[in-house]
């Protein structure tokens, strides 16, 4: 059981206004950023074995110390996927097996664990949230005409859209079925929620393929429901398994919430500057595909009047060429434009963890602490 003092807080308790009502607040709001510093931390062990916690932990030290409760998940994916249509299962596992990081789970567990619960059976809820997460995946792949996931070829281009719809279709609903059989409320509620969210964003996306001048805070709206969502209803789930009260269910979503956005904006800029090996996608693909992202909505209003025109002219009739995207690099660069992506990025992850100062130290908040840091310092 996971015990240990009072926590003291890393700052002041943030607005709501970080994750809330984007469309309605102006482009440079930004989330409060905390003053104060983290503490690092590291696993040790006790005499009984129980790990503790001291300086500097890793996020590879995270992944040991919680690998049962992601194993268990595991097994749980695998007895789930089950379908009589053989073709589903394949195209499953295509793309569960295709090196996912269990992000999402690894919350799930953690937050269940902050009021010093183990959880046991009920992480069957972390493949459901997986299952969900992939169906995401199948779909984005088919509305983004991708050729890559997770550097393996897409599942649309070894069995085709439809194929993929419908398989993503199927773990959607099995997810949903399997999450009904609870019979828990505020968890069902969650995951509704979470699902409605996906669909709109994937829908104001749309809406927003190659509209280069949208606004910024339009754009983090599109992102706190596509990406933000499922991330919060991991965490408020976790909560809800491991008895927290409903203040701190709320905090949990908002962590969840504030997590998933700045997880986007790492993936903006890396989409401009990661090695293309680890980012498993080519460089430079949202833009070239007309997907509209923080460092495009940045940079735009910052080049001289005519170069702007030309190239807003081009991301509309979906003309970018590699010299284009070349020089729009170079730009963002010059204006500032990835490093405002990478501190838009830092801010909502220090809002994050305040959401995290109404619990108790424990080895579970620390280690969502560095999860949170690795969402945002992570180069893939």
């Amino acid at each position: 059981m996971e015990t240990g003092k009072k926590s003291t807080g890393y700052g002041k308790k943030v607005s709501r206004q970080t994750t809330q009502n984007h469309a309605a607040a102006r482009a440079d709001t930004a989330p409060i950023i905390l003053t104060k510093t983290r503490p690092s931390h590291r696993i040790a062990e006790m005499g009984d074995g129980q790990p503790v916690v001291q300086n500097s932990l890793t996020m590879d030290e995270v992944w040991e110390l919680y690998r049962p409760d992601i194993e268990e998940i595991e097994s749980h994916i695998r007895r789930n996927l089950n379908s009589e249509a053989p073709l589903i299962n394949e195209i499953a596992a295509h793309i569960l097996d295709g090196g996912g990081k269990r992000i999402r789970p690894l919350l799930l567990s953690l937050c269940s664990r902050l009021t010093g619960y183990i959880p046991k059976d009920d992480l069957v809820l972390g493949s459901l949230i997986e299952f969900i997460h992939t169906a995401t995946l199948l779909h984005d792949d088919v509305l983004d005409e991708a050729t890559l996931r997770r550097g393996r070829p897409a599942a649309r281009r070894i069995w085709g859209n439809r194929a993929s719809i419908l398989a993503g279709d199927y773990l959607y609903s099995r997810a949903m079925h399997h999450i009904a059989a609870f019979k828990n409320h505020e968890v069902n509620d969650a995951m509704a929620l979470a699902c409605k969210r996906l669909a709109e964003g994937e829908i104001l996306q749309l809406c927003a393929n190659r509209q280069p001048l949208l606004p910024e805070a339009e754009y983090l709206r599109i992102v706190e429901y596509k990406t933000g969502a499922l991330l919060a209803a991991a965490c408020k789930v976790g909560g809800l398994m491991g008895g927290v009260s409903s203040l701190q269910a709320e905090e949990l979503y908002h962590f969840g919430l504030n997590v998933g956005i700045a997880f986007q904006l790492a993936d903006d800029w890396l989409d401009y500057t990661a090695n293309e090996r680890n980012l498993g996608k080519t460089l430079g693909q949202d833009l070239m595909q007309g997907m509209v992202t923080l460092p495009l909505i940045h940079v735009l209003p910052r080049l001289p009047a005519e170069e702007r025109k030309s190239m807003v002219a081009k991301i509309e009739r979906n003309a970018i060429e590699e010299g284009d995207l070349l020089r729009l690099t170079a730009s963002m660069h010059e204006h500032g434009s990835l490093s405002h992506t990478r501190t838009r990025s830092r801010e909502y992850i220090d809002a994050a963890l305040s959401n995290l100062t109404t619990f108790d130290d424990s080895t579970a908040k620390r280690a969502l602490i560095v999860v949170a840091d690795y969402m945002v310092n992570r180069d893939s």
